[in-house]
């Protein structure tokens, strides 16, 4: 029998959760929590196989409760169950240490093969969950400028000349120079206006 403790801050949602597993001969859900500080110290009584966790909700969300049972459960598994699949929170749960994502539309058939895969030791992802980690993967790596870089092109987004920023910085011009052709190879441009204008739509300068 894998035991599995829910975790939403919405009654109805628990409820609905509830009456899906019961319907599975191999699964018992042991214990219901609304929030993540509520998950955290049912969980440390009730030491579930599978927590189902909600990922927003009041009392701290659901990456900060997976992280606090992990720290005191390493063996429980944690599926990540909600509305939401934006890069950022599939992520943080995965890094988190969460043993998969689900959305909330999934049939009780899969939600009841998720917990017993993850209960095996598995990762279970929704499908477009999936490809999003997948496509993220596939894209090219953002460059990265050093600090040094970013004080210098800075200083060239604000109309600075090469000579202003070696005084400003205590460096060379030459140094300056160095720099700034590190930056345009990075960003693939061949002149300060283009390097500030890509830095900017990459996020890596804000003005």
């Amino acid at each position: 029998m894998i035991t599995v403790m829910l975790v939403d801050d919405h009654p109805m949602v628990r409820e609905g959760l509830r009456g899906m597993l019961e319907a599975e001969a191999d699964l018992t859900v042991s214990g219901e929590a609304g929030s993540g500080t509520e998950a955290l110290a049912l969980a440390a009584t009730v030491r579930p196989d599978v927590v189902l966790m909600d990922l927003r909700m009041p009392g701290g969300d659901g990456v900060e409760a997976t992280e606090r049972i992990l720290a005191i459960l390493p063996d429980t598994r944690i599926i990540v169950v909600t509305t939401y699949e934006t890069e950022s929170d599939i992520l943080r749960a995965v890094e988190a240490g969460g043993a998969g994502y689900l959305l909330k539309d999934a049939s009780r058939v899969e939600l009841a093969n998720a917990i017993r895969a993850a209960a095996r030791g598995e990762t279970v992802l929704a499908p477009t969950v999936a490809d999003r980690l997948v496509n993220r993967l596939r894209r090219p790596a953002q460059p990265t400028l050093s600090a040094r870089e970013l004080q210098v092109l800075a200083r060239v987004a604000m109309g600075e000349t090469n000579a202003d920023i070696g005084h400003e910085l205590h460096i060379s011009e030459a140094t300056v120079k160095t720099h700034l052709l590190r930056v345009f190879s990075k960003l693939e441009v061949s002149d300060r206006t283009a390097a500030v204008t890509t830095a900017m739509a990459r996020g890596l300068l804000d003005f």
